[in-house]
């Protein structure tokens, strides 16, 4: 699986922010949610496609230090496999498709999208400190 996009200081970014105002800490959610949202236009783009529901179960799932893409649930149980592949549920059924560690669609999105997501992260998380009434160096 690709490496993790870290963020120095986003901890302390937090605390900080909950210091300040406790809404604050929230507006890092929505921060790293345009992260996902990046990686899931990527994905959705290229997911497989008979009915849309496996496209449409990309969801940002992020927290305040997290940024996720959640995938599947109870509408597309089988989007992992389209992304992932390997024997199905039960044997044979869907028939083996296969398996590929770094996935198809969502972590290929990460990867060719990481330098469009540093940017948003920087600007997105910039702003939240300046709206919070921090100086931010560049």
């Amino acid at each position: 699986m690709p490496d993790k996009i870290a963020i120095d200081g986003l901890r302390e970014l937090q605390t900080q922010l909950r210091r300040a105002d406790a809404n604050l800490p929230k507006q890092l959610r929505l921060a790293l949610n345009a992260a996902a949202d990046e990686v899931i236009d990527y994905a959705q783009a290229r997911f497989p496609r008979k009915s849309g529901q496996a496209a449409a179960s990309l969801k940002s799932r992020s927290s305040q230090r997290e940024a996720r893409v959640g995938l599947g649930g109870r509408r597309a149980p089988y989007a992992p496999w389209l992304d992932f592949g390997g024997q199905g549920r039960h044997k044979g059924r869907p028939p083996k498709r296969e398996f590929i560690k770094d996935g198809r669609y969502v972590y290929a999105g990460l990867r060719e999208r990481r330098p469009q997501i540093e940017q948003i992260l920087e600007r997105a998380l910039g702003d939240v400190a300046r709206d919070a009434g921090f100086t931010v160096e560049s």
